[in-house]
């Protein structure tokens, strides 16, 4: 324990093990611990991105702009890296790293800190949550590998990253939606609202179809709405021999919403949708339900 903290600086163990991680205050204790000696230029071309680094897309105009800036003061702020096998992973400041590669610069400042995978996957995630728009397809994609490798339910990781639980619930629901209608939701294509309520649909043709509907009607969050709970209802008529209780279907769509997933009331039986062990899982955590 004494080498780990040595390694990763002081007070950054103490950082790691409260509740709700802050990236200032992460990057702060790194550079109020470094000697003037752990200032180091390192190679661009020996850094690599941070395995975890959940964004897909890095905005070209912001990495221009810090690129001028770059070029006209340099880097003000040392990156934090991790050694690795060949080279240099970057646990933060991978946008000081592409505007510097534009900027044409060879090297950059940076201290070397020893962190591990858990560590490293959340500080990608805070980089970006708390300092960059992911788009809700790469923050969803986020949660669902933080849920998944620290072990931690939804009520836990909304501590840990400063969001609220539904507002995880939602994002992970977007996961059930076919890949290329959530390419459109990373490209902006298609808003988050519009996917929250296409996520809920099952069929992944009518969704796609929707999608792009959508996108070249320009149909609003509301209608699109109404839309999915006449298709909902026209379903489940052709799907019931027997006629279903107005109780029922009241009690299926609070739990629906609750467990943000597909949920039928009949006949003294009630049936969850879920789409993959993970979706499995977040419901059983919603449920207070424990492994």
């Amino acid at each position: 324990m004494e080498n780990k903290k040595r390694a990763l600086g002081r007070g950054l163990e103490q950082l790691f093990n409260t509740e709700n991680l802050d990236l200032d205050s992460f990057e702060q204790a790194v550079y109020e611990s470094a000697s003037r000696e752990e200032i180091i230029d390192l190679n661009l071309d020996e850094l690599r991105p941070n395995p975890y680094q959940p964004r897909r897309n890095f905005d070209k105009e912001a990495l221009e702009e810090l690129a001028s800036s770059i070029k006209e003061h340099g880097v003000f702020q040392p990156i934090i890296v991790k050694k690795s096998i060949k080279g240099y992973e970057i646990i933060a400041g991978e946008r000081r790293v592409r505007a510097s590669q534009i900027a044409g610069l060879k090297t950059i400042p940076a201290i070397i800190r020893n962190l591990d995978d858990m560590q490293m996957m959340e500080i990608a995630l805070l980089e970006n949550l708390q300092r960059e728009d992911l788009t809700a397809i790469e923050e969803a994609l986020a949660y669902k590998t933080m849920l998944e490798r620290l072990h931690i339910t939804q009520d836990e990781l909304s501590v840990r990253v400063g969001k609220s639980r539904s507002h995880i619930t939602n994002l992970l629901g977007l996961l059930r939606l076919p890949n290329d209608v959530q390419d459109l939701v990373t490209s902006n294509k298609l808003s988050m609202a519009h996917a929250r309520v296409l996520s809920k649909l099952e069929d992944d043709e009518r969704i796609r179809e929707l999608a792009y509907d959508i996108i070249e009607n320009k149909v609003p969050v509301h209608s699109l709405e109404e839309r999915a709970k006449k298709e909902d209802k026209k379903v489940k008529n052709v799907h019931h021999t027997k006629p279903v209780r107005p109780d029922y279907l009241y009690v299926a769509e609070l739990l629906s919403d609750k467990l943000d997933t597909k949920v039928k009331v009949k006949e003294n039986k009630i049936e969850i949708g879920f789409t993959n062990v993970a979706d499995l899982n977040r419901i059983l955590d919603v449920l207070g339900i424990k492994e």
